[in-house]
């Protein structure tokens, strides 16, 4: 099982990024996918997650309006799509299976780090 984050960079707030996620060694179709972020010296912070089938998502509240998930199935990719980014939102970010999952992740991560 492998999930590998890109996308990540440094951009002034109110920008966007655009993370995808590339995922291989298991079925994608049937699993969902979260997102999670982390500052060092903090906890794991879920972000964002989506199912399989419907592909009905969640958000922490500090993403909602902002950041949107979507996956595709026939390439094995997840993204997110980051707008009006902020400060805080400077962290980590990693890919890995299950719904609202802050699992140890197989990938490095991608970092996003955002300045006034």
């Amino acid at each position: 099982v492998q999930l590998v984050e890109s996308g990540g960079g440094l951009v002034q707030a109110g920008g966007s990024l655009r993370l995808s996620c590339a995922a291989s060694g298991f079925t994608f179709d049937r699993r969902s996918i979260a997102w999670f972020r982390q500052v060092p010296g903090k906890e794991r912070e879920g972000v964002s997650s989506i199912r399989t089938g419907d592909g009905s998502a969640y958000y922490a509240d500090s993403v909602k309006g902002r950041f949107t998930i979507s996956r595709d199935n026939e390439r094995n990719t997840l993204s997110l799509q980051m707008n009006n980014l902020q400060i805080e939102d400077t962290a980590r970010y990693f890919c890995v299976q299950g719904w609202m999952s802050l699992a140890t992740p197989s990938g490095q991560g991608t970092q996003v780090t955002v300045f006034s």
